[in-house]
């Protein structure tokens, strides 16, 4: 290179443009009422306190939902979707999928199913109600559900069903009176499969950073399941195919669970004539695992001394779609009121 290097023109490329987003200017954050502090105007709550922001001109069109899972403390709402004739166009639907942290596709999946399902799921009200309001600006008719106004808790396992004439005696499990209910009082049947799978790891420990693994196991279990109302602020009457008196169906019944619930399914709806019946929850279980995943929990089974100076720990891990179900039976019921 010569030594006048210094003279060579550059080729002009324009300016540089940053490789990272730009901030807010201190005029637009927004300060928070209960810990003072700033934050930036496209959050719906606090960074710091998790405490609602104030809203203002500025920040009314910049505010993003953040979409965190709520914890299984905490109270939580979901965004519903209503089936409707006319489809979003699809700059919406792209526009709609970018506020949902979904792919257009999933979001297409879900619309395409035709039937009410959760687009977004929330910790807070707050967040709940933005994603209702920017939906339902670009087309799209939803709704905000509480699970607190869905009841989960109201789940009554049934054990034993007896025939009267017109009624249903149910034994709960866990209790040894039982309950009437009228078959004309039945208004939704809802049907399903409970998948669980668990994953036990017992572990050694050692002075490596990684601890050894002794011992590894997996399990998997399926039941069907069928729920039932009365009321559409009642219990729901689940009857799992596992732990059941089958003995209701008399010459019908067989050796095989599975068959048994079918039969015992159709031999409900035969008494319950004026029941809607569901059974579409198997069909859309995969644009529900979108936005209601399936509930995921590590147990620990605490430390075992297995010679001196050998200390293992087991730890297993349990993935199970009874919440997910229980939120969809509990949302058909609460959609007929």
């Amino acid at each position: 290179m010569p030594k006048n290097n210094e003279n060579i023109r550059l080729p002009f490329t324009g300016p540089v443009e940053p490789s990272e987003p730009q901030g807010f200017t201190p005029d637009q954050m927004i300060r928070c009422d209960e810990c003072l502090r700033a934050n930036p105007p496209t959050r719906v709550a606090c960074l710091y306190c998790s405490a609602p922001l104030p809203i203002t001109e500025s920040s009314a069109q910049l505010r993003r939902p953040v979409l965190r899972p709520p914890e299984k403390h905490q109270p939580a709402y979901s965004t519903i979707c209503f089936p409707d004739r006319d489809a979003p166009s699809a700059e919406a639907i792209a526009e709609a999928a970018s506020l949902l942290k979904l792919s257009s596709e999933s979001l297409q999946r879900i619309l395409a199913e035709n039937a009410p399902l959760p687009l977004a799921y929330t910790a807070s009200r707050e967040e709940a109600e933005l994603v209702f309001k920017r939906l339902n600006d670009l087309g799209l008719r939803t709704t905000v559900v509480s699970d607190e106004s869905l009841n989960l808790s109201a789940v009554k396992r049934v054990k034993a069903v007896r025939f009267e004439d017109g009624f249903a005696v149910l034994q709960q499990a866990g209790a040894s009176e039982t309950a009437h209910v009228r078959w004309d009082d039945v208004l939704l049947i809802v049907t399903g499969r409970l998948v669980v799978r668990r994953i036990e790891i017992r572990e050694r420990k050692t002075r490596r950073s990684e601890n050894e693994i002794v011992n590894a196991s997996e399990f998997a279990s399926d039941e069907s399941v069928i729920d039932f109302y009365s009321a559409p602020d009642g219990p729901t009457w689940r009857i799992s195919s596992n732990g059941f008196d089958f003995s209701c169906l008399g010459e019908r019944m067989t050796l095989i669970a599975n068959e048994n619930i079918a039969r015992l399914q159709q031999l409900i709806v035969e008494h319950a004539t004026r029941a809607k019946l569901d059974d579409s929850y198997n069909r859309l279980r995969p644009s529900l695992d979108l936005v209601w995943g399936a509930q995921q929990e590590t147990q620990s089974s605490g430390w075992r001394r297995e010679r001196p100076g050998k200390l293992s720990v087991g730890l297993a891990t349990i993935k199970s779609n009874e919440s997910q179900f229980t939120r969809y039976s509990r949302m058909q019921v609460y959609l007929l009121r």
